[in-house]
């Protein structure tokens, strides 16, 4: 009966379709250089906030009953309820380990994505920090925010359905999603120098791919990594490894700024990194 009622409680939601839209800024349309991505510089607030209230927009346009915004950029202290959609909600602060997505969402998307660290021609390319993660693995194989953010939303069986940002993250997406919507509002030609569409253009394009990608609520697959997991961190030249990182559940220290974590799945060795 339990089994029962939590899948009623699954399919009611899903039946409700509510996105959960996650934010950065580095791959916001005429973001390209790094003092553009303070969170209180007020073009690139105005920048981001006008791409995503397109993809709200275009989600509800496509049938989503209701759209739910976090700002996933430097503390999450860009976004204002003053000037987000009014359709939509705001997550304000730091998400939990889960993400949010225990509550299985009917799907995820991202606006003003960029790719993870060391892509050629990614736009301010990094993984999670800039300063202090030099390489993050999962599972052996190179990961940044965008496999993150799946792996986690496909834990809990909700599919990413579209991402907006530079051409080295669609690319990203598309190695692990290829059935996403991308909307690719400018290219990358080297870390700080890049091709951009108008704001006018990329919102165009984000309002439309969102509501296309909502066709794929219930259509695409979520994207599963097995477990057990792993997670290796290696930290900048700027970072050592605390003393006592060792006794760290689930830890092993490779070297002086590298440690990684085993888990039974991609929740838990997750939690184990967060747990600092």
């Amino acid at each position: 009966m339990r089994a029962l009622m939590l899948l009623l409680a699954v399919l009611s939601l899903n039946a409700q379709k509510t996105v959960f839209l996650i934010t950065d800024a580095e791959g916001v349309g005429g973001v390209c250089r790094q003092d553009q991505t303070d969170p209180k510089d007020a073009e690139m607030r105005q920048l981001l906030t006008g791409e995503i209230n397109a993809a709200v927009e275009g989600f509800l346009a496509g049938g989503a009953t209701e759209v739910i915004v976090w700002d996933g950029h430097d503390g999450s202290q860009t976004l204002s309820t003053l000037t987000i959609h009014p359709k939509a909600r705001l997550v304000m602060g730091g998400l939990p380990a889960s993400m949010l997505m225990e509550r299985r969402f009917a799907a995820v998307a991202y606006v003003g994505q960029h790719s993870k660290a060391d892509i050629k021609s990614g736009i301010m390319a990094h993984s999670y920090s800039s300063l202090g993660i030099q390489t993050m693995k999962l599972n052996g194989k190179a990961v940044g925010e965008i496999d993150v953010i799946a792996a986690m939303a496909g834990h809990f069986g909700t599919p990413v359905i579209m991402l907006s940002g530079d051409r080295a993250a669609a690319d990203e997406l598309r190695e692990i999603v290829p059935g996403a919507t991308m909307a690719v509002v400018k290219e990358g030609i080297s870390r700080y120098t890049c091709i951009s569409l108008s704001a006018p253009s990329a919102r165009e394009l984000i309002r439309d791919s969102a509501r296309k990608s909502m066709e794929l609520v219930g259509k695409i697959k979520p994207y599963v990594v097995p477990g057990p997991c792993t997670l290796e961190i290696e930290y900048t030249t700027r970072n050592s490894l605390p003393l006592e990182a060792e006794h760290r559940p689930g830890a092993e220290v490779l070297g002086d700024r590298t440690i990684r974590f085993r888990g039974k799945d991609v929740l838990e060795v997750w939690q184990r990194y967060r747990a600092r």
